[in-house]
């Protein structure tokens, strides 16, 4: 029998089409991957939909590049586009903007390069995530563990905007660190308005040696403290491709999560997916 399951977390690039300085520092991904490749690597295990996640080219130009893509590619039914919240009236203007693209589904800037860890709860910030959430759309979280006490706050100050950690807020698991990156996961977890990926782990681990034994541990506190309900799958594809295959993160969170009955299974690998992220 086939597996069905959303992706929640696809990248696709192309440096002949749009600019991504950051590919620089990772030569070995930094070709071309746009859905026929991702299909023609993934054939055994193609999602059935696939959120596409920004890479860091323009916005805009970027929005409307995937929207092509899309065209082409009925499984791409969701965008979460690059976008500065923090920008006062630029900011309401793009999202604005965001709102005629039917496809987007929410935005994400990133926190986690940031040497300010509450870099997040300038008011600039919190009014730009603030405005998101009135306008219907998520905002994705991607930071790294010291980061998250402010995270915590800022989904506090924004109660009605629905939140995504990506990547379960990046735990250094090629270090074996459980704390404090555990007691903060279970705070943010304790709020209503935040659901979290089951995404880029691998690459937190050592990308040449993990095993399923070093991610157990984070994957089982995920799963104690948003439970099935808020948990959503990714692949992080090309991403993943630093640390393995899409297909053995696949088998790899699948064997994680098979404990789990049926109906729970379900939800973690395809409804959360579409109730977070609003898709057809």
């Amino acid at each position: 029998m086939s597996f069905t399951f959303i992706d929640s977390h696809v990248h696709f690039w192309d440096q002949q089409k749009l600019p991504y300085p950051w590919l620089v520092n990772v030569p070995t991904i930094a070709e071309r991957h746009n859905p026929a490749d991702f299909h023609q690597e993934t054939y055994r295990n193609t999602p059935s939909q696939i959120v596409f996640v920004e890479c860091g080219a323009p916005w805009l130009d970027e929005v409307k590049w995937i929207e092509q893509l899309a065209a082409r590619e009925p499984r791409l039914t969701g965008i979460v586009a690059k976008m500065s919240v923090n920008a006062g009236l630029a900011t309401t203007s793009a999202i604005a903007e965001l709102r005629r693209h039917l496809l987007v589904r929410g935005v994400r800037h990133l926190i986690q390069e940031e040497k300010d860890p509450r870099f997040c709860l300038t008011p600039e910030f919190i009014a730009g995530v603030t405005q998101l959430g009135a306008a219907g759309l998520s905002f994705d979280l991607c930071c790294r563990p010291h980061q998250l006490p402010a995270v915590i706050e800022l989904v506090r100050r924004c109660p009605g905007t629905r939140f995504i950690l990506d990547h379960c807020g990046k735990p250094s698991i090629k270090s074996g660190l459980l704390d404090p990156w555990r007691e903060h996961f279970r705070e943010l977890a304790a709020l209503p308005n935040v659901d979290c990926k089951l995404s880029g782990l691998i690459t937190e681990a050592n990308p040449a040696s993990w095993t399923i034994e070093q991610l157990q541990p984070y994957v089982a506190h995920a799963l104690a403290t948003f439970g099935s309900s808020r948990l959503l799958f990714g692949g992080d594809w090309p991403v993943v491709k630093l640390a393995g295959t899409y297909s053995r993160w696949l088998d790899t969170a699948r064997q994680l999560v098979s404990h789990l009955s049926p109906a729970e299974q379900t939800a973690l690998f395809t409804d959360n997916a579409r109730r977070v992220y609003r898709l057809p």
